[in-house]
């Protein structure tokens, strides 16, 4: 399970370093294969390829004659790229997939369970306190997310 949140930093070639306390589980989940996709709130999806080859499955079992179904499949599996950690930790990770997600140096490493997000570390900060704010503005939460609100 991969949860919390961390600053990480992008180097120049575009290679970032998936934190220490995460590389265990995954080599033990993928031996280090992983695929990296993008998403719809313009950050970056970091599977282990077992977790991913179930979410590619479901994805291209949509029916394609379906525009919203096909739009997701070209958005993420088009854009499905298989990287490995190298000998460092670091994944390297395409000029493609940095500018979709208008990654720069600095960036956020959110845990999403089976899954890890990539931002920019301003837009994360930016979506955060939007979402965050948001929340407050609610009032009417569903009975089984009552408990949950922060």
């Amino acid at each position: 399970m991969f949860r919390g949140a961390t600053k990480v930093t992008i180097d120049d070639k575009g290679r970032m370093a998936l934190p220490t306390r995460y590389r265990a589980a995954v080599a033990e989940r993928c031996a280090g294969h992983v695929v990296v996709t993008v998403d719809r709130d313009q950050c970056l999806l970091i599977y282990p390829l077992p977790d991913w080859e179930q979410i590619e499955r479901k994805l291209m079992s949509l029916p394609s004659l379906h525009a919203q179904a096909r739009r997701l499949q070209r958005l993420m599996v088009g854009h499905a790229t298989d990287l490995e950690l190298d000998g460092h930790g670091r994944l390297l990770l395409s000029p493609e997939l940095r500018e979709f997600a208008s990654l720069a140096r600095l960036a956020m490493l959110v845990g999403q369970g089976n899954r890890f997000e990539l931002w920019d570390e301003a837009r994360w900060n930016e979506r955060r306190d939007a979402w965050l704010a948001h929340e407050e503005a609610v009032t009417d939460l569903p009975a089984e997310l009552d408990s949950l609100s922060l």
